[in-house]
């Protein structure tokens, strides 16, 4: 279903690789501008900025709660009537360790608070947790597709195969800005989107 959209795009494949180029400018943006470091830490604020940031020029809705309910494959997200008490919980879980990081983000997954862009998002949300918390982040370069896609979709039953996968990846080169560039492509291609580098745009 094509998304209504600031730019009055018809055509689903247009809006996709627009998207992508914009907010792929826009994540540039982030951490060039410093303004990353101005984001709330662990809370569903600070995701909401992130989100508002990265979408803002192209979505209404960016960094704003869902007004629908949302299912992926035969998962189906947190229920509209529960999402907000759902973020004040997560907000309030802690974020000073490991587990406890890898335990909030997984938490925030299942809630996916907006109607697009929760993953690439929540992803940059995670690593700020992680640089805050135990001044490491993740090198997405090292996670493989497969086994990160696999890994979270059994993470809202069990959590060890992603807390394993990810911490095999960590590392502490925390504002290495090729590393968060190239972060940022690994992010998008999870989610089907490959069609620019983050560097050239």
């Amino acid at each position: 279903m094509l998304l209504a959209n600031k730019l009055g795009i018809t055509d689903q494949i247009e809006l996709n690789k627009t998207e992508e180029k914009i907010s792929k400018q826009k994540a540039k943006q982030l951490f060039d501008s410093g303004e990353i470091n101005q984001i709330e830490v662990g809370t569903f604020q600070g995701l909401a900025q992130i989100h508002a940031y990265l979408f803002g020029d192209i979505y209404e809705f960016a960094g704003k709660l869902r007004d629908v309910n949302i299912a992926k494959g035969n998962f189906r997200f947190a229920p509209l009537m529960y999402l907000e008490q759902s973020l004040q919980y997560i907000s309030r879980m802690p974020h000073d360790h490991f587990d406890a990081i890898i335990e909030k983000y997984v938490e925030m997954n299942v809630a996916h608070p907006f109607r697009e862009g929760n993953g690439r998002a929540t992803r940059i949300w995670l690593d700020l947790m992680l640089k805050a918390g135990i001044k490491q982040v993740i090198d997405w370069n090292a996670v493989d597709k497969g086994e990160y896609l696999s890994a979270m979709e059994r993470s809202v039953v069990k959590d060890v195969e992603i807390k394993v996968l990810l911490k095999a990846a960590l590392t502490d080169k925390i504002n290495d800005r090729e590393l968060f560039m190239k972060g940022i492509d690994v992010s998008y291609f999870y989610e089907g989107y490959s069609e620019f580098r983050t560097r050239d745009v």
